[in-house]
């Protein structure tokens, strides 16, 4: 662990994605870096379109962070993203059509930072962000040249398309990830891994992606967390409040193909119209149509009810009105909502494939293996059906829930992991941080 005598280390910290008011991979950058400020001297690198959140969070442009502008090089790449993969994203090609503006930002970011780094100003540079092990780094070498320790990650990525969804990744756009093997051939792929100290990795599938002669680089430290001023502990749950009334399910996430909200309907529906469970869709996306439909179909309008779109600030509050969160998606690299509804109590049931597998426990929420669709909907509906008769069980796993969410994959506790790496790196710490994977309860 840090001792009081060491002297606070100086991060350059890469987030280009970095916004407090905005969601998924943007957040996590703000998350990561904002915790590692409690804890070391921090200067954050971001791309301009975030500034006017930065500012608004009392960041001082300048002091605490710099902002570089590659506007004119991302606004054409991101249309064209669009027109190729359409509403699904398709995040093969956002990230390979992205990279161009990756280069240019940290070509600008070495013209900016690259006499300090050279002056010793940073102990050493780390990038938090982008999270696709595709994306080579520029400055890693140039790092590496002038003694400068280089920290990349956490990389998440490398889960392949499971074989009973093939029909998922055409609807996703994600064609081009039939190639993904390809990336390793992209300019700087190699002397990125070669020039890194520590290579961070947000799971499983990126670990087993990264070739064996970089393994002894590889930490595990989980891609999402927690922040527990959003997600306070909530009240603990006790076996009898559960009795007497239906079960009350929610599903979060982007009402996308992969995300599964259309199994968890069908496998929901005979308990949905018996009144022994009710639903809360919260999310918003293309799929949202089809989903009305379904539910008509089913005739279950009174019993699943859509929230539409909501701020992040609000999901807290929903989250803690419901008992379980069944989220069957079947392509999750990190699953941050899992880790979300853990903190507020709420057991999830995933498919135990990719993130969502490796984020809870026996003791914490339900794995359901991997299989054809009509196999998850069966697991689910089944799992579904035994809580129904017997929700009392929920309480202790409610309890531990919480306390591993917030033990483990809070951002505070996530900052210490890394800050852990740090010290490994600069050669204050002899053996290689390792907290398992997956990470244990807590005691």
């Amino acid at each position: 662990m840090t001792t009081r005598q060491e002297p606070r280390i100086r991060s350059l910290v890469i987030a280009e994605s970095c916004n407090p008011e905005w969601e998924s991979i943007p957040l996590e950058g703000w998350s990561h870096y904002h915790a590692l400020t409690e804890m070391a001297e921090i200067h954050l690198v971001t791309r301009t379109r975030n500034r006017e959140s930065l500012l608004r969070a009392g960041l001082v442009e300048g002091v605490d962070f710099t902002a570089i502008d590659t506007e004119s090089m991302i606004k054409p790449l991101e249309h064209l993203v669009h027109r190729i993969s359409g509403p699904n994203k398709g995040w093969a090609m956002v990230t390979a059509l992205s990279l161009p503006s990756y280069w240019m930002f940290e070509h600008l970011l070495w013209r900016k930072f690259g006499a300090d780094l050279r002056a010793g100003r940073f102990d050493l540079v780390h990038r938090i962000t982008p999270l696709a092990a595709p994306v080579p780094s520029p400055l890693a070498p140039r790092c590496r040249r002038i003694g400068v320790p280089f920290v990349l990650g956490p990389l998440n990525g490398g889960l392949p398309w499971p074989p009973g969804f093939p029909q998922l990744q055409r609807q996703e756009g994600e064609w081009l990830s039939n190639l993904r093997e390809a990336y390793r051939l992209v300019p700087g792929y190699r002397s990125t891994r070669n020039a890194a100290s520590a290579i961070m990795v947000g799971a499983a599938s990126a670990r087993a992606d990264l070739p064996q002669r970089w393994r002894d680089k590889a930490i595990y430290v989980a891609e999402n967390g927690i922040e527990p001023t959003r997600f306070p502990k909530p009240p603990v749950r006790a076996p009898e409040s559960y009795a007497g009334r239906p079960l009350r399910a929610v599903f979060l996430g982007r009402l996308v193909p992969y995300k599964g909200a259309d199994m968890l309907i069908e496998a929901a529906a005979p308990l949905l119209a018996a009144g022994r469970l009710t639903l809360q869709i919260i999310g918003f996306g293309p799929e949202r149509e089809a989903l009305d439909a379904q539910v008509a179909t089913l005739g279950l309008a009174e019993q699943v009810h859509f929230t539409g779109k909501i701020s992040h600030f609000e999901v807290g509050a929903l989250l803690a009105q419901a008992d379980i969160m069944p989220f069957p998606s079947v392509h999750e690299f990190g699953g941050a909502v899992v880790l979300e509804a853990m903190a507020k109590g709420v057991v999830p049931i995933v498919v135990d494939y990719g993130g969502p597998g490796e984020l809870i426990s026996p003791a914490t929420g339900f794995g359901l293996a991997l299989g054809t669709r009509e196999q998850i909907v069966a697991a689910l509906r089944q799992t579904l059906e035994h809580l129904v008769e017997e929700p009392a069980q929920l309480a202790a796993m409610s309890t531990a829930a919480v306390a591993r969410a917030h033990a483990r994959f809070a951002w505070p506790a996530k900052a210490r992991q890394t800050l852990e790496v740090y010290r490994w790196v600069l050669g204050r710490r002899t053996d290689k941080p390792d907290w398992g994977l997956p990470y244990t309860d807590a005691a």
